[in-house]
């Protein structure tokens, strides 16, 4: 298997910090919410780390290539084209659905598959639709959980292994989440490490955490402990990374103390003792061309790719072509799909919590789901807080909202349709903000097509002018 790009040690960039993380020293790269970013208009702070040779890689957050549905053209497009903008040597995404297509639920979140043949069978063909599509690698990263799916046949490792091996796609191995898993599933990081194809390592995820009540929460507002840390170690003794990064999302430290834990991480991952998987050998098959033949850029002999670091490119070593993929029959996938969205109805809906799954971790999930939305909806809005009379007022008015109302389309139409829902019920009570969140609501209401709550959203104005 042919080497990646080495990407080095480098951060999550996020607007809150956009600042430090140009002053930040070392920085090798950085890693970027694609559905964050528009191609045509990149904030000045990413287009001044592109100018100075920082590679930039943005990962997708809502494609649920885990999904019984095949992915959506649009979004696949709209991934391609932040990869093609940024001049990023790959694009990464997660194993994992975030939505279910009937009823039509968004989670808001990525939730994990099961691990059954089946689930696998639909993964594996989603993950070859989307490599045909976009134009540069692709890498999978394995994600957090809360819970684990009853029925479940095949190991984390086993699942990971043979996705590897039926598509070629790369791997983004998340230390945090192997701690996580530990901790919620009863999963061996060390075993995970042991039996999954290193030689297919894209780069590594490492974030914070907090224990709840014999629960981790992978919040990525903490900094990163000691035991996350260990994982990262273990994986170097087995490995030598093409690139490590530190994600923060929240709660977000001075810029001293990002530096800091940019600086244990390089600790760790120089320490000596890379074992034989840190050299690329023939492995398993991983894609590394474009759909149309040609090689895609982002490997370290790529004429595409910003200067930076590189490994001395191996010999071509003629790989097992990929085997082919006989199509998923529909009832497959409707099998696949019906499970999923049991159990997203039960997380964001309200209904019983599906036969076999963990009542209590489900519960859990599912609170933190709605606090999610709480947080995104109030940074993608940040009139509703003050409107509402503050923080804690907006959140407790957004819960209740939230208990029952299943967010169907993404974060800023369920920003108006919390509004929408206050203004039915004649809420806030205060009349002067009612005024207020009128006139929010009616400023962004557009050329909307009025539906039966949108026609008495729009009775209101008259009566709170």
């Amino acid at each position: 298997m042919k080497p990646v790009a080495r990407l080095g040690v480098g951060i999550g960039w996020r607007p809150e910090i956009a600042d430090a993380v140009e002053r930040l020293d070392g920085l090798d790269w950085v890693e970027v919410v694609a559905e964050n970013i528009c191609p045509g208009h990149l904030p000045a702070s990413l287009r001044r780390l592109l100018d100075r040779g920082v590679r930039v890689v943005p990962h997708g957050v809502s494609l649920g290539l885990g999904g019984a549905d095949r992915p959506d053209p649009e979004r696949l497009a709209a991934l391609g084209e932040r990869a093609v903008t940024l001049g990023a040597p790959l694009v990464t995404e997660h194993i994992a659905f975030v939505r279910s297509s009937w009823p039509a639920l968004e989670a808001g979140h990525l939730l994990p598959v099961p691990r059954t043949r089946d689930a696998l069978d639909v993964l594996c063909e989603n993950v070859r639709i989307a490599q045909d599509a976009l134009p540069v690698p692709l890498a999978l990263e394995n994600i957090a959980a809360l819970f684990s799916w009853p029925g479940e046949e095949l190991t984390e490792a086993r699942f990971l292994t043979e996705l590897v091996e039926r598509t070629g796609v790369r791997l983004l191995v998340d230390v945090a989440n192997l701690h996580t898993n530990r901790v919620n599933r009863g999963e061996d990081p060390a075993a995970v490490l042991d039996a999954i194809p290193l030689e297919a390592l894209a780069y590594v995820h490492v974030a914070g955490g907090v224990e709840r009540d014999g629960v981790w929460h992978d919040t990525h507002a903490h900094p990163v402990p000691p035991v996350v840390l260990d994982v990262l170690a273990r994986l170097r003794e087995r490995v030598d990374p093409p690139g490590v990064l530190l994600e923060r999302d929240d709660d977000f430290p001075p810029e001293a103390e990002l530096a800091g834990e940019l600086t244990r991480i390089r600790e760790v991952i120089s320490r000596p003792g890379a074992g034989p998987a840190s050299a690329a050998g023939p492995g398993r098959p991983v894609r590394e061309s474009a759909p149309d033949g040609s090689r895609a850029p982002g490997l370290a002999d790529g004429p595409e790719v910003p200067d930076g670091p590189e490994v001395p490119v191996e010999p071509e070593v003629p790989g097992e072509p990929l085997p082919p993929v006989a199509p998923v029959s529909e009832g497959v996938r409707a099998g696949v799909g019906i499970g999923q969205a049991a159990l997203l109805s039960a997380l964001v809906a309200g209904t019983p919590v599906p036969e076999g799954f963990d009542e209590r971790r489900v519960r859990v999930q599912a609170r933190a789901l709605a606090a999610k939305r709480a947080s995104v909806v109030a940074k993608l809005a940040p009139e509703l807080p003050p409107i509402l009379g503050g923080p804690d007022a907006y959140r407790t008015a957004f819960l209740a909202y939230a208990r029952n109302r299943p967010m169907t389309a993404g974060y800023r139409r369920d920003a108006m349709e919390f509004a929408e829902h206050l203004l039915i019920q004649d809420l806030p009570a205060d009349p002067a903000a009612r005024r207020r969140l009128t006139l929010w609501w009616q400023d962004r209401a557009g050329a909307r097509p009025p539906h039966r709550i949108v026609r008495w959203a729009r009775a209101l104005v008259g009566r709170a002018a």
